[in-house]
């Protein structure tokens, strides 16, 4: 079984995109044939700053190696240095209704957000559809909001094949747990876009002032707090600390007598220990980024290997071989 997930290189990783995109993609390397790129041809939709858009890429390949991505065992590269992507969009493009892209969500929420419309971002589904199809792939991990673009890859490869016979894989889309919503730091979901982010790698001190900044309510500690479940600070501690210290916290932050400075501090240092292994990992990529090029380099020719059979099938079905 083929496993793909793309990576949008959009700047520094919060625990929102670990705990619902990171950790999942990375624990699916048990199950299959897993494939990551980094999507710096999607990012060109929203990014102009080409120093920004290599810092960002060569960052996500730091934070998903430190993570746990084993490129023995995977494939990880980035997606502008398997160019056959390029060719097959256009392939895909030319069987593609206009209709599929004007009903995709994102192209509407983007344009509605101020982001100003152009090709790429109303062709994004058709790029997402050669990224997917280009590896025979049979399972896209994929949030809700994402959904509907493996349908329409689905949709784009049905046509294909039955205009020029059975060449693609029509790939499934499995959705991701919709618990792995992480509330940022002022109870909305994490997102950079919000400013409300936990980085994954931030520094010490500027990651305890975030946490110990939360905002609670004005209830002294000896009060008791019946409703501690729905705290921000417990749902993000029963992310980072073993479950029985999770619970003793919310116990006895129901009972009263638990301060929540005390349940802050708490917070942070369970926080900074869950990700200590994953920061010291990431210092000695830092320090050796010859092996992170030489990891994306060696992803991008095995993905090649694959890439050049499918679109050469591609090809060869509708006539341009």
């Amino acid at each position: 079984m083929r496993i793909l997930t793309g990576i949008q290189p959009s700047g520094q990783l919060h625990i929102g995109n670990y705990f619902g995109a990171i950790k999942p993609a990375v624990d699916l390397q048990s199950r299959g044939d897993c494939t990551y790129f980094i999507a710096d041809y999607h990012s060109m939709t929203s990014l102009t700053d080409a120093v920004a858009r290599r810092k960002n890429t060569f960052d996500v390949a730091l934070d998903w190696l430190a993570c746990g991505l084993d490129p023995k065992k995977n494939v990880l590269f980035r997606q502008s240095d398997v160019p056959e992507v390029c060719e097959l969009m256009w392939i895909l493009g030319t069987l593609t209704p206009m209709g599929l892209l004007e009903r995709a969500h994102s192209y509407k929420d983007k344009t509605a957000k101020g982001i100003s419309p152009n090709f790429g971002l109303f062709a994004y589904p058709v790029l997402m559809a050669a990224d997917i199809l280009l590896y025979d792939t049979n399972i896209v991990p994929v949030g809700r909001d994402q959904k509907q673009h493996v349908e329409m890859t689905r949709d784009i490869a049905i046509k294909f094949n039955h205009a020029y016979g059975e060449t693609f894989v029509v790939p499934e889309p499995e959705i991701r747990d919709e618990t792995a919503i992480v509330p940022g730091l002022d109870g909305q979901k994490m997102s950079k876009s919000y400013g409300n982010t936990l980085e994954i790698f931030g520094e010490e001190k500027a990651t305890r002032k975030k946490i110990m900044g939360i905002v609670m309510d004005s209830r002294t500690p000896a009060e008791p707090k019946p409703d501690a479940k729905k705290n921000l600070a417990i749902q993000m501690l029963k992310l980072v600390a073993p479950a029985d210290v999770a619970a003793d916290y919310e116990n006895r932050l129901c009972a009263g007598g638990l301060g929540y400075g005390d349940l802050k501090k708490a917070l942070f240092e369970h926080y900074w220990t869950f990700f200590a292994p994953y920061r010291a990992k990431r210092a000695e990529l830092v320090a050796n980024p010859d092996y992170v090029h030489g990891v994306l380099r060696d992803g991008a020719a095995r993905a090649r290997v694959t890439a050049g059979g499918v679109l050469g099938r591609a090809r060869k079905a509708s006539g341009l071989a």
